[in-house]
């Protein structure tokens, strides 16, 4: 293709996406016919901006001035509705031979431990500071002269001291350096689209790993939770990086952040004046460039792209930095040399240190946000009678306190991730919603023992705790760290006749069936997942109620153990409702000694005596309730044979492996019942999440209950989506865990008995005979 017929919008791949080809070309071509009718280049205006209007919008602890301090809101303001956008010019460039002897490198991955690279980041001898060209924007003159640098490269003293330089400040000069020369290519050359040229040159003859291989900096620390790919179809994705440099480019429409797989965005040498806050949304953005712009602040929605890694702002009019930048704890150059703001503080800040302290300074300084709109119930029913009697269960995996750490949730500011903060939290939800049940996952035993199960008691609950199996292999000064289930009751509404815990892993590989089956012991038998079953006694009116508090295995590529161990769980559902059928009424004394026995912290109160027992028929009878972390989306096999009470024996989530009966005949269970949440879904409260963190949003816990012996009345409503706007994940003030809460309250069915068979009366002469 001729130069004069090059696309002025050109998408390209890296190492970060597929190779240079001319596959990339077809590509480029809708991609062009897509842009072309969403962005506005630039148009002869003068930039203007009015004092009012910079006061309203400095923020952060770097504003200049009077305005430095610390603000005590969370500023910006929500995105703004589809703008109007007119039909698009663009200026027609000549496009000549690329320049050579600068081909720009860009690393995606810059590591501030480790010495620049010299033979990528070359530093030519002479003056650091700002080039002969200019777009117009203020640039601050740089300090810096020639000298002698550690790695031996030509280095810069600073203020003329003789001290050298830190690493990352050199790095930040070498990416100003070569900012500039990519300006001087595009703006004086008339050579847009720099960096595609450059990636289009670097990537010949690289041979980069097959779809789907992950490497060692993509691969989250395992923990209890799915990816953000679980139970979905990943659509193939061919280029993941885009070049818009060069273009005189003034606004950049919505349009454009709907391409969320994004991982590179090229913005710079543009005369763009504000970025959008939809720029969140593309929260796989690894690398930003957006160098000689007219940039004068950045929306506090830039915290949501906590992968970036690169942020390139050079010669900008940036006078200050949101608060929310304290998220992007991944951020490993944050380039900012040729802006007011460098007049400053920040200036020190950056030079002495590093990019990873200014964004933890942020981070930890960023004022506490104001509370949320609180969550209230929503009315599923109405219409329903007084005198039948209520339950309501609350279910919330609570996170953990050995799980909570800054390498995992490096976007959470470490006093909200305080264990101390975060139980409080936690407790007084409990408090203030005052459920008749609770269920809780990933509840550490010291936890139960020394905080939930003391302070539950003052209110009025009891409860049970089983920790995941690997506590029977552990020392015994260790054994309180291990996470499991616990379920907490209203001592003065029900009585417990039995309980349980399900050790999955023992379950499936002592199943007559499973044991010459070598996939069970290959993938089911290492993982401690467990579940647990209690069956309550209200003591007013006799109804018996099945609870079951589980949490399943985490992983993406285990949906078949998954299976397994929700089956192992409907089995034992169904057997202990088959035992308790079976089993005569309990004597009104026997349950009283039941609860005769106080636990620590638990004060003695006077509570009413309990009922005769109800008798029920079938094990279907008697009403349930399931809660728990199925790590399992409303598309997997899980949430399938729950809800239809069958799953063939060649699902695809079985992988075609050999479960025994379970792949022979397939699964099954007697219940009818519901996801409780499913009631909101197609409407305007529907729960689009539990888990929220900003590499996984999706609805994994529920609350099943059996239809045909409860009724739902009400479900708590789910979180403020507009509260999260400038949130990239959990936990967080005000949310205490990863994940968040959900709550139902139902009404017990009145029991349809079976009617007695009455003899029809003929009159006198048949009764005689």
């Amino acid at each position: 293709m001729a130069d004069g017929d090059r696309h002025p919008i050109q998408a390209f791949s890296s190492p970060l996406s597929s190779n240079f080809s001319s596959s990339s070309s077809i590509a480029n071509g809708i991609l062009l016919n897509s842009l072309l009718s969403h962005l506005v280049t630039a148009q002869p205006t003068a930039h203007s901006k009015t004092s009012a209007s910079l006061g309203q919008n400095l923020r952060g602890m770097y504003g200049q001035g009077p305005q430095q301090g610390h603000n005590n809101r969370l500023s910006g303001a929500p995105g703004r509705g589809q703008p109007n956008i007119p039909p698009v010019q663009y200026q027609q460039y000549n496009y000549g031979q690329q320049p050579q002897g600068h081909p720009h490198q860009h690393h995606a991955h810059h590591h501030q431990n480790l010495q620049p690279d010299p033979g990528v980041h070359g530093l030519p001898a002479g003056n650091m500071g700002h080039s002969s060209y200019s777009t117009g924007a203020h640039q601050a003159s740089s300090p810096f002269a020639g000298g002698s640098h550690p790695s031996g490269q030509t280095a810069t003293t600073r203020g003329g001291s003789g001290q050298a330089i830190s690493d990352s400040w050199g790095e930040q000069l070498k990416l100003y350096k070569q900012a500039q020369e990519a300006h001087q290519t595009m703006v004086e050359q008339h050579l847009p689209h720099y960096y595609a040229r450059a990636k289009a040159s670097d990537n010949k003859g690289v041979v980069y790993a097959s779809e789907g291989t992950t490497t060692t900096e993509d691969q989250e620390v395992a923990r209890n939770r799915p990816s953000y790919t679980t139970n979905k179809l990943v659509k193939r994705q061919d280029w993941h990086n885009l070049d818009l440099s060069g273009q005189g480019v003034r606004k950049i429409a919505r349009a454009l952040f709907s391409y969320d797989f994004l991982v590179e965005l090229y913005i710079a040498s543009n005369k763009i004046t504000v970025l959008p806050p939809d720029i969140g949304k593309l929260r796989c953005l690894k690398v930003l460039e957006a160098s000689h712009n007219e940039l004068h602040e950045l929306p506090p929605e830039i915290g949501m792209c906590t992968n970036l890694q690169q942020l390139i702002l050079f010669n900008n009019h940036i006078t200050s930095l949101p608060y929310e930048l304290g998220f992007l704890y991944k951020l490993e150059m944050l380039g900012l040399h040729g802006n007011p703001l460098m007049n400053g503080p920040l200036k020190d800040e950056i030079m002495n240190k590093d990019t990873k302290s200014l964004i933890n300074s942020l981070l930890v300084d960023a004022p506490v946000p104001p509370a949320p709109a609180p969550r209230l119930p929503i009315t599923v029913q109405d219409d329903v009678a007084s005198s039948l009697e209520r339950v309501s269960v609350l279910t919330w995996n609570i996170l953990c306190e050995r799980y909570a750490t800054k390498q995992m949730y490096g976007y959470t500011p470490p006093s909200a991730l305080e264990w101390d903060y975060r139980k409080q939290l936690i407790l007084d939800e409990i408090y203030d919603r005052n459920p008749d049940i609770v269920c809780l996952q990933e509840i550490s035993r010291n936890a139960y023992e020394n905080e939930f199960s003391p302070s539950l008691a003052k209110h009025g609950y009891r409860g049970i705790q089983w920790s995941r199996p690997k506590v029977k292999t552990l020392p015994n000064n260790m054994v309180g760290g291990v996470d499991g289930c616990a379920t907490f009751w209203k001592t003065d509404k029900w009585i417990v006749l039995q309980k349980e815990m399900l050790d999955y892993s023992h379950l499936t590989i002592t199943r007559p069936d499973l044991k010459q089956n070598h996939d069970v012991y290959n993938r089911a038998m290492g993982k401690d997942n467990i579940g647990t079953i209690i069956l309550l006694e209200s003591r007013v009116t006799g109804s018996r109620l099945i609870v079951a508090n589980t949490h399943l295995a985490w992983e993406p590529d285990l949906c078949d153990v998954k299976l397994l161990q929700i089956a192992c769980l409907m089995e034992n559902i169904t057997r202990l409702g088959d035992k308790w059928t079976r089993t005569p009424p309990m004597a009104i004394d026997k349950k009283q000694a039941i609860q005769g026995i106080l636990e620590e912290g638990e004060e003695r109160q006077e509570l009413p005596p309990p009922g005769p027992s109800q008798e029920y028929r079938n094990n279907t009878d008697i009403p349930l309730i399931i809660c728990g972390d199925y790590n399992s989306t409303p598309s997997s096999g899980v949430y399938d044979f729950l809800a239809t009470g069958r799953l063939s024996h060649d699902h695809p989530e079985w992988l075609g492996r050999k479960y025994g009966n379970f792949t022979r005949d397939g699964v099954e269970h007697p219940f009818s019942i519901r996801s409780a949440y499913a009631h909101l879904r197609g409407g305007p409260h529907e729960l689009s999440f539990t888990n929220y963190t900003p590499t996984f949003r999706e609805v994994i816990d529920y609350i099943w209950y059996s239809t045909n012996t409860l009724e739902l009345v009400s479900l708590l409503a789910p979180p403020d989506k507009q509260a999260l706007t400038r949130i990239p994940g959990f936990p967080y003030y005000h949310f205490p865990s990863d994940h968040i809460q959900i709550m139902a309250e139902y009404v017990i069915r009145p029991r349809k008995d079976k009617r007695a068979v009455v003899e029809p009366d003929f009159g006198p002469s048949s009764r005689r005979t």
